[in-house]
């Protein structure tokens, strides 16, 4: 049986309930203040935000100069009309950000913590304006993929990795006969140290991909946050180029816009 931890949200790591805590003992309990004692708080308080979004901002733009990995191997995926590389999962950007959808070979349906992140993830075609693609990738068959997906009116680009090395290349199918235990940047020894045993099959993921001069280089994995990264510019921000802001910073095409679009097509 698959032990889950780290970004899918199904994961009784994240789970108040599995840590056997009642709805009651983990509300918050409410404080009621003046409005001179909640403005003295809330002054405070804005402090210690400020001084998050700083250091986030500082490791963001650390994430944005990590050194990159040139990716060697050829990686064959199944899609919807047939076989495609990693190279072809680009669709004509320059980053491309997988995300891996927990789906078992075996199972008849996909993992619901991992749907939880997909229904949260940002729209295709806002990321698209900024030169990347989203595209999904399990290892259970096309076929699968396929009535999961349309069982659930998803439209993401999604492809089957059944058959390669690569879930297993990038450690979010941990399967001690083919290769060794990996997850999240610890190996087995590490991970039992920790109090993680009995880690194997399939695991959640987040790895991001930059094409330059016609070859693939890997340059962000992340196992560990993945539910906390949400929104256009969370999964933004795990790219070489960042949000690619120009002159207004959150521009994007409107729906009506994209309609438009769709239509002349």
């Amino acid at each position: 049986m698959s032990v889950v931890i780290g970004g899918c949200p199904c994961s009784p790591v994240l789970s108040a309930s599995a840590r056997g805590l009642t709805a009651l003992e983990s509300k918050w309990k409410y404080q009621i203040a003046t409005l001179e004692e909640w403005r003295r708080a809330r002054i405070g308080f804005l402090a210690k935000e400020k001084a998050l979004v700083k250091a986030r901002e500082e490791l963001v733009a650390e994430l944005q100069t990590l050194p990159m990995v040139h990716v060697t191997k050829e990686y064959s995926f199944t899609g919807s009309d047939g076989p495609v590389s990693l190279k072809d999962l680009f669709g004509g950007h320059s980053q491309l950000i997988i995300y891996h959808y927990m789906f078992d070979p075996s199972w008849e349906d996909g993992c619901d913590g991992c749907a939880f992140t997909l229904a949260n993830a940002p729209d295709p075609r806002h990321l698209a304006e900024k030169d990347t693609a989203l595209v999904i990738v399990s290892r259970a068959p096309i076929d699968k993929i396929t009535r999961w997906k349309a069982r659930n009116l998803w439209t993401f680009p999604w492809v089957s990795s059944f058959g390669s090395d690569f879930n297993y290349d990038y450690h979010v199918t941990l399967d001690e006969k083919v290769a060794p235990i990996e997850y999240g940047y610890r190996d087995k020894a590490e991970l039992e140290a920790a109090g993680v045993k009995g880690l194997e099959g399939e695991q959640p993921g987040l790895n991001v991909f930059k094409l330059h001069d016609g070859q693939v280089y890997h340059t962000y994995g992340n196992y560990h946050s993945i539910d906390s990264i949400s929104g256009i510019n969370g999964y933004l921000e795990l790219t070489p180029s960042g949000r690619n802001e120009g002159r207004i910073p959150v521009a994007f095409k409107l729906p009506w816009e994209l309609a438009e679009e769709a239509a002349e097509q």
